[in-house]
């Protein structure tokens, strides 16, 4: 649909309620990153099932990315707003049966089944804000998206362990039902699209099966290799085997099928392939940090859980700021040039972070973890909408869900192999089941240093990205999209 001429873009704009509408639909999927881990030991009182509980998140992480790029192709052929509300239902279905979960394996179960509808949310979410807002608009309108994950990493953990102290572990999942269907009314109140014209097109399932099963193989490898079973093991081996050749029939599928479920000009185009690249990169910082910046403050520094906490989110505090302003930036000076900006603080705040250790100060963390978060938020949300704004309405949605997608496969890879450096650190500090402060941090320090070559990597995929990239405000002439 084409975006509006005008340049507002807050809550009381004609546009204020979509933009409710979506930061609503996307607090599902953030909240739902931070709201249970501080209830991991209530669930696990009550359901049993110690060993399993790492399963509760890998397979939501493992749902939610296997669809990501189907769900995009499905939006371009059918609309944004069927898919989105589809993964609001799923979602809430997912949140119920969760709250009902009578055994461990069940919970895990239905956690997967969350992952399916918080899949569709993310993507469309930002596929729509892509939509209804100009070039120089999406970086406020992105802003705003990005700010709910600031407010989930704040509040997420504080309702998390009421409900658990307090209520019960239950009202976790519970509570997304209210904010589900509020997110849906407001949407399909508020927001107008037709679909789009012409002849009806066959969907491509053939890919979309093997796609699916082919990545969900490939993350659930990465995920469970040197953990559940060792990475030259029969299993893992085995697991890859098959992922590989899924994606290469996925492959063959795609390059004779009328109407591929991911195109293969997705991993031609220079501007797609390399903010792809900057996307994958982003996912395994922010894996990264999430993953051992909490643990790393609370036990080698000594802090409480909530102190933690918030030292993480500094980083999440920072991003939305600066992607907010991003848009000044990018279209003075262009996406690229916006992106090495932020290289700057990027680099900085991961470098400062390296030097970081048991004498260190949780604000030595916390300013480490702003600085990256300036970066990022002037990184990630201009590599984007580069993206987005390189194509017109009909590839959106496969541009936009792809991205994601290799956001999700960063987050996958950056498991895989920041947990392989944590525990070889641990292993030659000759830590034994309960380390103390120095191990852990001496297990954290090649993490960190890991993430400084991520940042490396990521400025360097920035600089790649064509100059003068996207920054008129609509779509190329070859495209059409579809009327609001």
């Amino acid at each position: 649909m084409a975006a509006p001429s005008r340049t507002d873009v807050g809550f009381r704009s004609e546009r204020g309620p979509v933009l409710i509408a979506l930061m609503l639909a996307t607090s599902l999927v953030a909240l739902e990153s931070t709201i249970l881990a501080t209830a991991i030991p209530t669930i696990v009182s009550d359901l049993g099932g110690f060993t399993q509980f790492p399963w509760l998140f890998s397979s939501y992480l493992l749902t939610q990315a296997v669809l990501v790029p189907v769900y995009g192709k499905l939006s371009d052929l059918f609309g944004r707003v069927p898919i989105l509300v589809f993964g609001i239902a799923v979602f809430a279905l997912g949140s119920v049966l969760c709250a009902l979960a009578w055994s461990m394996p069940a919970l895990i179960a239905f956690r997967a089944l969350q992952g399916l509808g918080a899949g569709a949310v993310l993507p469309m979410a930002q596929t729509i804000a892509g939509d209804i807002y100009t070039v120089a608009e999406r970086a406020k309108a992105q802003g705003y998206l990005a700010s709910v994950w600031g407010m989930s990493a704040v509040i997420g953990p504080a309702v998390g362990g009421v409900f658990a102290d307090h209520l019960s572990w239950r009202w976790i999942f519970w509570v997304n039902l209210p904010l589900c269907a509020l997110a849906a009314w407001v949407l399909l109140r508020n927001h107008r699209e037709e679909k789009p014209t012409g002849p009806r097109r066959a969907v491509d399932w053939a890919g979309a099966t093997t796609l699916a099963a082919g990545a969900a193989l490939l993350i659930l490898g990465l995920l469970e290799g040197g953990q559940a079973w060792a990475w030259t093991s029969a299993a893992s081996l085995s697991v890859f085997a098959a992922a590989a050749v899924l994606l290469t029939a996925f492959v063959w599928i795609e390059t004779r099928a009328p109407e591929p479920i991911l195109p293969m000009w997705v991993l031609t185009r220079r501007i797609l392939v390399t903010t792809s690249a900057v996307s994958c990169l982003v996912g395994a910082v922010v894996l990264g940090l999430t993953s051992y910046v909490p643990s790393f403050v609370q036990n080698s520094l000594g802090t409480t859980a909530v102190v933690a906490g918030f030292t993480l989110a500094t980083l999440t505090i920072g991003w939305p700021i600066a992607a907010a302003q991003s848009g000044r930036l990018y279209m003075r000076i262009g996406f690229r040039r916006t992106g090495l900006v932020g290289s700057v603080p990027l680099l900085v705040g991961t470098a400062l972070l390296t030097r970081v250790g048991v004498g260190s100060s949780p604000w030595q963390v916390a300013v480490s973890c702003v600085l990256i978060g300036l970066g990022m938020g002037l990184i990630a949300s201009p590599a984007l909408i580069a993206a987005q704004s390189s194509v017109g309405w009909s590839e959106r949605g496969v541009v936009t869900g792809s991205n994601a997608f290799a956001r999700s496969m960063g987050s996958a890879i950056g498991v895989a192999v920041f947990g392989a450096l944590a525990n070889a650190a641990l292993a030659r500090s000759g830590a034994d089941a309960a380390p103390d402060a120095g191990q852990l941090a001496e297990s954290v320090g090649p993490v960190f240093t890991a993430v400084l070559v991520c940042a490396v990597l990521l400025v360097a995929c920035v600089a790649a990205i064509p100059s003068g990239t996207g920054t008129d405000a609509g779509p190329p002439p070859s495209q059409t999209p579809a009327p609001h």
